[in-house]
């Protein structure tokens, strides 16, 4: 009994002592106007994981000067993995039918739908294989700005000559939000900022802009609002490319865009060129617009996919949620072909109606 006296007053001694809230000292916290934690934001605690053989190899200028940009489109395999042959083909179709550059892993790509791994091993990729033919602009954005930081990192380090930057989506922030996330990322290489409201939900004000052209790294912006933006921002000197292939024409030419960063080119390369360095050009612009309104139909790749399975350079497999237009649309686009002219399409098949049957839809890959 004694032992367990013992035991009972040394477990007493050893509890450590608090000492009791002072109720004024409460009032007075309560009262204190609250301030900022700033002290607590250390934006250079980590240094960038970046490499300056890589990143000189491509100067902000040297992307500011590019007219045609391609947003790429990503071919699958059968059980959904992607089908790197029939990739290279478009790449080498791109690279002789004059683009400049291409956006690997974006919208257009699917990049949403590709894990880290997949999208920087298909940078990597195409750097490896075409870099020394066309500028590589790796889509490393994320509405999380570590994502955005690491993905950009790895993505320089594999040798992509820019990096392609989307607004935060869904999970949407401030304006001064908005330029912190852009300053994380800004630092490591020439980068592209991307505004497309429509499918981020928030629109990048130019007083963002204005505020992160400030950094040497950054090349210019794609914008998707309209040509009254665009000119806003050549007037300032700020390089802009046209998101909307159907405004990219007189953006080019009445509104100061350096040019358009396009889906249709995937299709016909050639015209959209000629679209972009050829000079006014109503005539081209007026016979490309259906096939523009023909593609956009539904949200983007949709149209894209099903056009490039029926001229037969991609097999036709949809990675969900995609799924191909509906079979009369199918048949428009084989008459949008014909009164086009088959040889300023990419590939050298027959374009076909495919039907339904045709196509796989993979859901787990």
């Amino acid at each position: 009994m004694a032992i367990l006296k013992s035991y009972g007053v040394r477990l007493r001694e050893s509890t450590p002592q608090f000492p009791r809230p002072n109720l004024c000292d409460n009032y007075k916290r309560r009262n204190v106007k609250w301030r900022s934690p700033q002290a607590a934001v250390i934006p250079n605690f980590h240094l960038p994981m970046r490499s300056f053989e890589v990143k000189n190899r491509t100067s902000a200028d040297d992307i500011k000067s590019l007219r045609l940009i391609t947003a790429i489109k990503t071919p699958y395999l059968p059980d959904g993995r992607f089908d790197l042959e029939a990739y290279d083909d478009l790449m080498h179709m791109q690279i002789e039918n004059g683009a400049e550059a291409v956006i690997v892993g974006g919208t257009t790509g699917e990049g949403q739908l590709m894990s880290w791994d997949e999208h920087i091993m298909l940078i990597g990729h195409t750097v490896n294989c075409f870099g020394g033919s066309i500028k590589v602009i790796g889509n490393t954005g994320s509405n999380s700005t570590r994502e955005a930081i690491h993905a950009t990192e790895q993505g320089f380090a594999v040798g992509m000559h820019a990096a392609l930057h989307i607004n935060p989506y869904y999970g949407k922030t401030s304006l001064d939000g908005l330029i912190s996330h852009f300053d994380s990322v800004l630092p490591m290489g020439p980068t592209i900022i991307y505004n497309v409201p429509s499918r981020t939900g928030q629109d990048i004000p130019p007083h963002v802009i204005n505020n992160v052209a400030q950094s040497p790294n950054l090349a210019g912006i794609k914008e998707c609002v309209g040509n009254d933006r665009i000119e806003q921002y050549t007037g300032n000197g700020i390089v802009v490319w046209s998101g909307n292939d159907d405004q990219c024409h007189d953006a080019r030419w009445s509104h100061g865009a350096t040019g358009v960063i396009s889906v249709t080119s995937n299709l016909v390369p050639g015209l959209m060129r000629e679209l972009m360095f050829g000079g006014k050009n109503p005539s081209l612009n007026a016979k490309l617009l259906p096939l523009i309104k023909w593609l956009f139909q539904e949200p983007n790749p949709v149209g894209l996919n099903t056009a490039l399975a029926q001229l037969g350079v991609v097999r036709p497999v949809f990675r969900l949620p995609y799924v191909p237009l509906p079979l009369e649309k199918r048949v428009e686009f084989v008459n949008l072909v014909k009164e086009i002219g088959r040889e300023n399409f990419v590939g050298k098949n027959d374009v076909q109606v495919l039907d339904d049957d045709d196509f796989i839809l993979v859901g787990r890959y």
